[in-house]
């Protein structure tokens, strides 16, 4: 108990002397883990939409003629060749002419004077979700153009190719906000745990050669390093999910949000970037006062 006592006295005493230091270090690790924290939540919600993007994901393969029966059979033969697929559905002239019409709604009477057949044919294929990587449609996309009597294949292709663009950037500005995450906070720590550690220096010799302990002498530097981290990334996280809440409160209706459910970070991934943000700003102060102490 007596240990633990004074190892919080020499914190305290710490933090005292060197609270400008600590005050910019502390801004600095929230700032880190907000910026970390504003990419990864924006990639975790793109991912989720690519998901939900992929559940619809239908190829529309149009053809010259209407096949018939054993045609049919054939090119479904012929499709399920490549892979499995979830379904497979002919669209005739009529009935893609009747979706058209019923798309069109009020407006359907300027159809009046065209044929029922003037539409093209086609195949409505849905993959399964092992094909739904960017590579495997195109694949199959180019497969399916091969079909006898295939004119054109229809994904969304540069939608989607735009959007996988997008969360490969996503991805890199992670990583990216990871790194200045991982060399701000070890930087500032240890930049911080060394300022104190010069200005004690005598005080510290004198400590060692009355028998102080080294777990004595580190312990304080770990505890400053450990809260830290602890309070850099709670209130970094708090800043995010307010700006996550005052956000969600401005587009509240929006069409975009009736399509998409966008989530913050779940307990166990909040949970372990705290405990990363701990374990940096504890190995700063371990890196410092390894170098300069020499115990």
């Amino acid at each position: 108990m007596k240990f633990w006592l004074a190892v919080l006295q020499q914190l305290g005493r710490n933090l005292r002397q060197t609270w400008p230091s600590q005050m910019m270090t502390f801004l600095t690790v929230s700032l880190s883990v907000l910026i970390f924290s504003l990419f990864s939540v924006i990639y975790i919600n793109m991912l989720t939409v690519s998901r939900q993007i992929g559940d619809d994901l239908q190829l529309v393969v149009y053809l010259n003629d209407e096949p018939g029966p054993e045609m049919q059979e054939q090119l479904r033969n012929k499709i399920t060749a490549f892979d499995q697929v979830e379904s497979i559905h002919f669209v005739s002239r009529d009935e893609a002419y009747q979706r058209f019409r019923q798309q069109l709604g009020d407006s359907s009477d300027v159809l009046d004077d065209m044929p029922h057949d003037f539409l093209p044919p086609s195949i409505e294929v849905t993959p399964l979700h092992s094909l739904r990587g960017l590579s495997q449609i195109k694949l199959f996309s180019d497969y399916l153009l091969k079909l006898p009597g295939a004119e054109k294949v229809q994904y969304g292709q540069e939608w989607i190719e735009r959007f996988h663009s997008f969360t490969q950037v996503l991805r890199l500005v992670v990583l990216l906000s990871a790194s200045l995450l991982i060399l701000t906070t070890i930087f500032m720590v240890s930049h911080t745990i060394r300022l104190t550690i010069m200005g004690r220096v005598d005080e510290l010799e004198l400590l060692k050669l009355v028998g102080a302990t080294n777990n004595y002498i580190r312990m304080p530097f770990m505890l400053e390093g450990f809260l830290q981290g602890l309070a850099g990334s709670l209130i970094g996280l708090s800043a995010l999910y307010a700006l996550f809440l005052w956000i969600s409160h401005r587009v509240t209706g929006s069409e975009l949000l009736s399509m998409v459910h966008f989530t913050f970070f779940q307990p166990g991934i909040i949970a372990l970037i705290i405990l990363l943000s701990i374990i940096l700003c504890t190995a700063g102060s371990y890196f410092s006062m390894h170098k300069y102490l020499r115990f």
